[in-house]
């Protein structure tokens, strides 16, 4: 028998015997449902934060001092706390050193932020993400200002009180108002609103127009880090290929001012997005390593279920195998015939899955802060599997079927 014909056959089974057919597809299809869901939203989430979250909040192609160096959860593995505290702040001569070390190209921000209160007039106090920074910060992280403007360099140097806003504080705190020109208290110390940003959105949740955004200079600085140290300096090169030489003459800068000796260990570090996500990635194979554990289960249990129902199928088809063998089909025939079957069933229950995973997965998206995109490959490998698992399935019944003997199987009634 012909693969095509062995696929009809197997089709019009289906068609004929429906509850049975369903009940054998219902595993693979399952199974097949949660994969493709779980890897929908693992891709989803590795691409959004790639192509987001970096770029959002931390800023493309940047590189981030700071006194420590680890990031995110599992980043404190072979963390010495008691060294650690020995570091020195990150303060401003650091900050000149870096400046003057790193290519003219690339541009530089302070930045220290910080949850803290804000209260305005008519208005209930709420947090608010504080951030004291300069001017380049907004073009570093690509926050552009709608509403105003931001504040130049001549406002940093002279520690004005000036801030800028996001859409969600200028929304509470001044609802229906334009923001610009009114007062905004952050912990108790005014600033005159001078911008908005244009909306952000969220990501995983957070908000990013929370943000009240005032010149390291001012108030904000001491409100901040009261120690008057600086929580971190980004840079951002024009290219990602440009980092490693900007880092490199960051690290030469601050070990020559620290006075590092050859061979002791950086008392600083410098982040870059691939470290400050590492964990994101660790994540994302622990999500596909839990995340496929119910599938497989399923795709075993869908298994077993193609298997028994193959076998009664060769117990109702005896008669019929027993004709064929007669006519003149040998062995390879049959198992052949038996074996297309499982597949086409289980690539069937794959196929099927495969919608029903899409689907779940666009709900996910839809109700929850968690992404999805559809990966391709995860398509394909779905139904290779469905047909492997149908494959696998199939062997002893269809075994079973070719080992037949024609005389007896003619007898059977």
């Amino acid at each position: 028998m012909k693969t095509r014909d062995a696929i009809g056959l197997a089709l019009t089974q289906i068609r004929v015997q429906k509850l049975k057919s369903a009940f054998t597809l219902l595993g693979v299809t399952i199974g097949v449902m949660f994969l493709i869901a779980v890897v929908s939203i693992v891709e989803g989430m590795g691409k959004y934060v790639e192509e987001d979250f970096a770029a959002r909040l931390i800023g493309s192609n940047t590189f981030t001092l700071r006194r420590f160096s680890n990031v995110g959860p599992g980043g404190n593995r072979g963390f010495d706390a008691r060294s650690a505290q020995r570091r020195p702040l990150i303060r401003m001569p650091d900050v000149d050193a870096v400046r003057a070390a790193i290519p003219a190209t690339m541009k530089s921000s302070i930045a220290s932020e910080t949850f803290k209160y804000a209260s305005a007039p008519g208005a209930r106090p709420r947090q608010v993400q504080a951030v004291a920074t300069d001017a380049n910060y907004f073009d570093i992280k690509n926050f552009p200002v709608t509403v105003g403007r931001a504040f130049t360099d001549q406002e940093v140097r002279a520690g004005a009180r000036v801030i800028v806003i996001g859409t969600e504080v200028a929304e509470h705190f001044f609802p229906g108002l334009n923001p610009e020109g009114r007062q905004l208290r952050v912990a108790g110390v005014p600033f005159t609103v001078i911008g908005v940003i244009e909306k952000q959105g969220s990501v995983f949740g957070f908000s990013l127009d929370r943000n009240a955004i005032a010149p390291y200079t001012s108030p904000m600085g001491r409100i901040i880090r009261p120690a008057r140290d600086i929580s971190s300096l980004i840079v951002q090169a024009p290219a990602q290929a440009d980092l490693p030489d900007g880092m490199e003459a960051a690290r030469g800068a601050l070990r020559s001012l620290r006075g590092l000796r050859a061979g002791e260990p950086d008392d600083f570090g410098l982040i870059t997005q691939d470290a400050a996500f590492g964990f994101i990635k660790q994540l994302k194979g622990r999500l596909v390593l839990f995340g496929t554990a119910l599938p497989a289960i399923s795709l075993v249990v869908g298994a077993m279920v193609i298997m028994n129902i193959m076998l009664v199928a060769v117990a109702e088809r005896t008669r019929e195998i027993g004709v064929r063998k007669a006519l003149g089909a040998k062995r390879a025939d049959i198992m052949s015939q038996f074996l297309v079957e499982a597949a086409t069933l289980s690539t069937l229950g794959a196929a099927i899955g495969i919608g029903l995973g899409i689907g779940l997965a666009e709900i996910i998206a839809a109700l929850t802060p968690l992404p999805a995109a559809v990966a391709p490959w995860s398509i394909a490998a779905a139904l290779v599997t469905g047909a492997g698992v149908g494959i696998a399935a199939g062997l002893y019944p269809a075994s079973r079927a070719s080992r037949l003997d024609p005389i007896t199987a003619l007898r059977q009634e």
